[in-house]
């Protein structure tokens, strides 16, 4: 989601196949999907369990016996690229890749049967062109031994080629569930004109030089994202069509700088979060912080507005997963505020402003990807997150505290001092969890990653013992939930990797660097262009694949102009948050819609002032260097 956002109203396979006349291909069809999904869930559900098992030994063998196991990384390691594979099988399955809708929810349900199945047929392509260099990477990684565990690599290497044979044989499943055979044929024949028609064209394109990373990178993929085509297939095809025709690289190259990209141990920290995430709503933890809150602040006009700005710094500390997030406070709080009068649109709009607020607050996932693509400390970048996203708290205070003073909102009865004792004792637990996870990093007791699984055996420790609301036949559901957002998060990782490589060897990144390091202005123009680039990049292209392409380019001109690396992740973290969060584009803003199920028309009137408000605020933070580096060890 990192946002990661998944697309929520996408439909899922079954509906597909449930929707056609019960004939024998229907009930096959049926039956291969079910088969396909049984393949692909139960695995993935036991490597979530067994990821968390493997690291949480590391950290007790380490910190507990001092006797550190020198095989730990490299089992994660292996795992997690089946964890990847086999998670992006389980959300394209369910159709929860994530991608842009704005133009296919616009569209009439007869051209939104069309671009679905553009999607489908993109994806079914892109799958059948790297199915190859994917087998020939696994049979060249065969003569590795990895050295801790004394195994061939092909053991790791070999999730690639099945997860994506897995992929598309799905695919192909889906191909015949939505469409006629004809049909089916039609679109596969159309898409093998337009293959075919780029490799006539292929003289023609090497003629262009660097013009073609306008022609496969700005327009082929703007062409792909815009139809709906999921963002991580978009990338893919541009990608493999730009190599492929433009340049005499072995296509092989692309799936070695996926795996590189996307099994980055630091990343392990997504599916771990993504899961401790889940576990603090299933465990009321979530509802204990907000409910001492809104006992703390409801009688405040608008109390439960600065609550809603509360609980999601909170709770943002701890998930590291956007949706997830808006997933435990909202529901916890806007029954409540409904009660006191507050309009649908303007709670929506404040919900997703939070959401867009709280991105620097560690552990995020895209403070995570920062360290991961750029090598900056990720206990920095802990350190440095939680200032920033106090100073935008602040700032939607004022917005909130104004509107409530103009509407002149009703006060509800004050909490009694009991009222607000009792529920600080129950909510205690839960609240000490953000301290618990980011002393750990800080203090340099566990990894980014390694924190995650301290967090996740806290959580089952409080929810079994102290809120006892654990229901352990909701843990399968969401083991088989964090499998695929992950592996939806993790496979754009992995083909925004390859195409930023592609932009770098093509000598792309120097011009742009050269450029953007010559702007009049030094220092502050280029943080000016940086700040309204990443609103633009995070409307388009969510916060990870924005920062895995354009990370490696810019961070080292920031450094060049004496920019701390640290004070520039945070601007640009902010200002890909307003991105994310503002329509018409922002993903996810329709996520913050979705959850709090309210239309998007209801919250567009009012999100504007909040996101100017939140613009103001990443101003501020840019201009003052001392609100992200004050905290750090000099």
């Amino acid at each position: 989601m990192s946002t990661h956002m998944v697309d929520i109203n996408a439909p899922r396979m079954e509906s597909h196949a449930g929707a056609l006349p019960d004939g024998k291909p229907a009930r096959l069809l049926r039956l291969a999907d079910k088969a396909l999904g049984v393949m692909s869930e139960v695995p993935a559900a036991l490597l979530v369990v067994a990821e968390i098992g493997v690291l949480f030994s590391g950290v007790l063998s380490r910190y507990v016996l001092h006797t550190p196991l020198v095989w730990v990384d490299e089992l994660a390691s292996l795992l997690f690229i089946w964890l990847i594979m086999l998670g992006a099988a389980v959300a394209f399955r369910r159709g929860s890749h994530m991608r842009m809708t704005a133009l296919v929810d616009a569209a009439t349900p007869k051209w939104r049967g069309v671009f679905e199945l553009v999607a489908t047929v993109a994806a079914l392509t892109w799958l059948t062109l790297v199915a190859h260099p994917a087998w020939e990477f696994a049979s060249e990684e065969a003569a590795v031994t990895m050295p801790a565990l004394d195994i061939s690599n092909a053991w790791r290497a070999a999730a690639l080629p099945l997860g994506i044979a897995l992929i598309l044989l799905m695919s192909v499943v889906r191909l015949l569930a939505t469409s006629t055979l004809r049909v089916a044929l039609l679109a596969l024949l159309a898409c093998g004109a337009v293959v075919g028609g780029l490799v006539m064209l292929q003289p023609v394109l090497q003629g262009l030089g660097n013009a073609n990373l306008l022609v496969f990178f700005v327009g082929i993929v703007g062409l792909l994202v815009f139809t709906g085509v999921p963002i991580a297939f978009s990338f893919g095809l541009a990608t493999f069509g730009y190599l492929s025709l433009t340049t005499s690289t072995p296509t092989i190259v692309v799936i070695g700088r996926m795996d590189e990209g996307m099994s980055h141990l630091i990343l392990l920290a997504v599916p771990m979060f993504v899961f401790l995430g889940v576990l603090i709503e299933m465990t009321s933890m979530a509802r204990a912080m907000v409910q001492f809150l809104a006992n703390l602040l409801g009688h405040i006009r608008g109390g439960l507005s600065y609550v809603l700005i509360g609980a999601m710094y909170l709770v943002s500390g701890i998930s590291g997963s956007k949706a997830a997030d808006m997933a435990a406070v909202a529901p916890a709080l806007f029954p409540e505020m409904k009660k006191r009068g507050a309009d649908d649109g303007d709670m929506v709009a404040l919900l997703a402003a939070t959401g867009a607020q709280t991105e620097t607050v560690p552990p995020s996932l895209v403070l995570i990807t920062i360290g991961s693509v750029t090598g900056i400390s990720i206990a920095d970048l802990f350190t440095a997150g939680l200032m920033p996203g106090i100073v935008l708290a602040l700032v939607l205070g004022l917005v909130v505290w104004w509107q409530a003073r103009k509407s002149g909102a009703a006060c509800s009865a004050r909490a009694t001092r009991a009222m607000i004792g009792k529920s600080l004792v129950v909510a205690l637990p839960a609240l000490a969890l953000p301290f618990v996870v980011r002393a750990a990093v800080v203090e340099g007791v566990a990894t980014a990653t390694e924190v995650s699984t301290i967090g996740i055996v806290y959580a089952l420790i409080v929810g079994l013992l102290v809120y006892r609301k654990l229901d352990l036949r909701q843990l399968w559901p969401a083991l088989v939930d964090t499998a695929a957002l992950s592996g939806a998060i993790l496979l754009i990782i992995g083909t925004a990797t390859g195409m930023a490589w592609s932009l770098t060897q093509s000598g792309f990144s120097g011009d742009l660097a050269a450029a953007m390091a010559q702007l009049p202005g030094g220092a502050p123009a280029f943080m000016a262009v940086s700040i309204i680039a990443f609103v633009l990049l995070g409307s388009v292209l969510e916060g990870i694949p924005a920062i895995v392409l354009f990370g490696p380019l810019l961070f080292p001109i920031a450094r060049q102009l004496g920019i701390h690396d640290v004070h520039y992740s945070m601007v640009v973290v902010l200002a890909m948050g307003i991105g994310l969060f503002a329509p018409p584009f922002g993903v996810g803003y329709y996520a913050a819609c979705a959850i709090s199920r309210t239309k998007p028309s209801e919250g567009v009137r009012h999100i504007w002032r909040y996101m100017a408000f939140l613009f103001i605020g990443t101003v501020v933070v840019a201009a003052v260097p001392w609100i992200s580096t004050g905290f750090l060890h000099h």
